[in-house]
């Protein structure tokens, strides 16, 4: 039995949604190879549904569908296979990925997962596409690290913003104190749609100023009274569950400097004052600098427990998440 939660959870169309009005393949929904061919027209039928593709990253298989899915069945495959750039009437550029997801059976679906929002009633023409590259461009949408401008607590207890952060700079940690820095990478994540970041404004969950983060960064919370039930005082809690439309907004638009840190292991640390989850990759991010090396071996000390992260069913209406965990917590401020 797959008891491992959703580590991603995403938005997509059946391709059957998204068929060609014009060009080579007129009338057939959009896909891969010989099936999309530059300079056809496609648009989003009128009354097309999003499912929710949650997933898990298995180490030895890759992608694989997670419990709660609306699409497929816990443990089966899923892979990314295509990159699409397409242009809408104004220009603007828009690239969506196309998923395979292989039943028990061996029965091969398409899925299709717009990197930013696509509109009903739109035209799009294809522009391009890509394999190779569809993998980095899914890593686009996983943010792994830090935003530009979030400040982290060092050893001597000082918050610093990340992108001034160097390799050997001692930053605190939760489980294991001061902890050196080992590697650092940056790069450019987009910021739309199913990407945008999630802004804990200041003051919430005693954030020192507004935090930004990943929809799948995963906060700590200690619970001092066990207000979500879980039978237990540690608990992880996707950034993405906390959104309420006041205090916790969903922040969309253009592009954001990530930063990721790596230390000897994962760990969690302190983030604008909010206990946070480091580095967390996923089998198809592409390797960058000692990563693996650096983790390897530290699968039992790393601090992502896929068993104390809380289901969204425990929270009931999400949009009393964040007054429950303050209560939770004991004596932080919503």
């Amino acid at each position: 039995m797959i008891r491992l939660p959703p580590t991603l959870r995403f938005a997509t169309y059946p391709v059957s949604a998204f068929p060609a009005l014009s060009g080579a393949n007129q009338g057939h929904a959009i896909g891969i190879g010989a099936a999309a061919i530059p300079g056809d027209i496609y648009r989003l039928v009128r009354h097309a549904r999003t499912a929710q593709l949650a997933i898990f990253d298995d180490p030895d298989r890759g992608q694989r569908v997670a419990p709660g899915s609306e699409v497929g069945n816990p443990g089966e495959a899923v892979a990314i296979l295509e990159c699409h750039n397409l242009m809408d009437r104004t220009g603007a550029i828009i690239d969506v990925l196309v998923l395979r997801h292989t039943s028990g059976a061996g029965d091969a679906t398409l899925h299709l997962l717009p990197l930013s929002p696509l509109r009903p009633g739109t035209e799009y023409e294809l522009i391009a596409s890509a394999r190779a590259t569809a993998p980095e461009a899914f890593n686009d949408i996983i943010p792994v690290g830090f935003f530009s401008g979030t400040r982290l607590t060092l050893a001597s207890g000082a918050l610093v913003p990340v992108e001034t952060l160097r390799v050997g700079d001692l930053v605190l940690t939760r489980a294991h104190g001061p902890r050196p820095i080992r590697w650092i990478g940056q790069k450019t994540h987009r910021a739309t749609g199913d990407a945008a970041p999630i802004c804990i404004t200041a003051g919430t969950l005693n954030a020192a100023r507004d935090l930004r983060l990943s929809p799948h960064d995963r906060l700590f919370i200690w619970q001092r009274h066990d207000e979500l039930r879980t039978g237990r005082s540690e608990v992880l809690i996707k950034a993405e569950l906390l959104v309420n439309g006041t205090t916790v907004l969903c922040d969309q638009g253009g592009y954001l400097e990530c930063y990721e840190i790596l230390f000897d292991r994962r760990e969690i640390v302190f983030a604008e004052g909010i206990a946070v989850e480091s580095l967390r990759g996923v089998s198809e991010t592409p390797a960058r600098g000692p990563m693996e090396p650096a983790l390897g071996g530290h699968a039992a000390d790393m601090p992502a427990d896929p068993s104390i992260e809380i289901d969204e069913r425990a929270l009931n209406d999400p949009r009393d998440a964040v007054e429950r965990l303050a209560r939770a917590s004991g004596g932080i401020r919503v």
